[in-house]
């Protein structure tokens, strides 16, 4: 694992939540996404170096209105950037840790990404995100 690509925050109106952020960081945020695999709309900020990805559910079985439902809005997961993300589920398998999808698949701001269960990883939902090279 190279650093931390972006942490992600789960939101009930990405509207709103754009506007939020944007006070915050004093910065607009810098592209929206749908990930309709995932039932998601997103939004990236840059904030120096680092990225928080906002998340909205764009139906109610998605994972991320589930989230929301049971836990509020907040933190969701972590995302780490790698280099070979096949190999590094294999690593990660190896050493005990549960993936969700061991195959990677596309996500949002041009990555293959897998996640991590947080059951393996102390409650947090870790994302391995490699750049997908064209």
């Amino acid at each position: 694992m190279n650093k931390i690509e972006h942490i992600g925050i789960a939101v009930k109106s990405l509207e709103a939540s754009n506007d939020l952020f944007a006070k915050l960081f004093n910065a607009p945020h810098y592209k929206i996404e749908e990930v309709a695999s995932e039932g998601v709309n997103t939004s990236f900020f840059q904030v120096g170096v680092n990225k928080i990805e906002l998340l909205e559910a764009t139906n109610p079985e998605s994972p991320i209105a589930k989230f929301i439902e049971k836990r509020g809005e907040g933190i969701h997961h972590i995302a780490f950037d790698v280099d070979d993300i096949e190999a590094e589920i294999k690593r990660l398998e190896a050493e005990g840790f549960t993936v969700l999808n061991r195959t990677p698949k596309k996500g949002a701001d041009n990555k293959w990404v897998a996640f991590l269960h947080p059951k393996s990883t102390n409650g947090v939902l870790i994302e391995l995100c490699q750049d997908i090279k064209e």
